[in-house]
């Protein structure tokens, strides 16, 4: 973590709070979207190369999985660099916000030209069967934003607000790129 970090430890934990605190929600969603979920261990449509996280969550890996970091091989490009050969994450208990959200119906509030609120949702094809995500209720869905600000938020307490971001790929150094 960059040198300005007052207590890097704190970070971590704050990081490990949010992450727990996402865990909870999504688990709450994924009882609600249980007959329509087809994600699962070795489900690894959505692990792609070229995700970016914030520099916290990037240290929270090289943190807890130096010995993978070090020993370890990525994974071949094209997919997570993290993916085991059965499809499984390596860093699953501190893989990045991005991955913990994955599958779930998500919605996202946006303008249009006119400067108008605008909704939309998305979600993997893999779990479309079922009710339209058009017709779920607001909080059958993920609503992206507010925990995308408070990691945000506490990335620009490491950094002064340049948000620094890297591939997920680069923990493994330039050999893996």
């Amino acid at each position: 973590m960059p040198s300005n970090v007052a207590n890097p430890a704190e970070v971590l934990d704050a990081l490990a709070c949010l992450h727990t605190e996402v865990d909870r929600e999504a688990a709450r969603l994924e009882a609600v979207h249980a007959s329509r979920l087809r994600c699962g261990r070795g489900c690894a449509g959505c692990c792609v190369d070229g995700l970016t996280v914030f520099e916290v969550e990037a240290e929270a890996i090289r943190c807890h999985h130096a010995d993978l970091l070090a020993e370890g091989v990525p994974h071949p490009p094209g997919t997570c660099a993290f993916l085991a050969e059965d499809g499984a994450c390596r860093v699953y208990p501190h893989r990045p916000y991005v991955c913990r959200t994955q599958g779930l119906p998500l919605r996202w509030l946006d303008e249009d030209a006119a400067g108008t609120p605008v909704e939309f949702r998305d979600i993997c094809p893999l779990n479309e069967d079922g009710d339209p995500i058009e017709t779920l209720p607001v909080e059958d869905c993920w609503t992206l934003g507010p925990a995308e600000a408070r990691l945000a938020a506490l990335q620009a307490s490491v950094d002064g607000g340049a948000l620094r971001r890297v591939p997920l790929r680069s923990l493994w150094g330039d050999e893996a790129r």
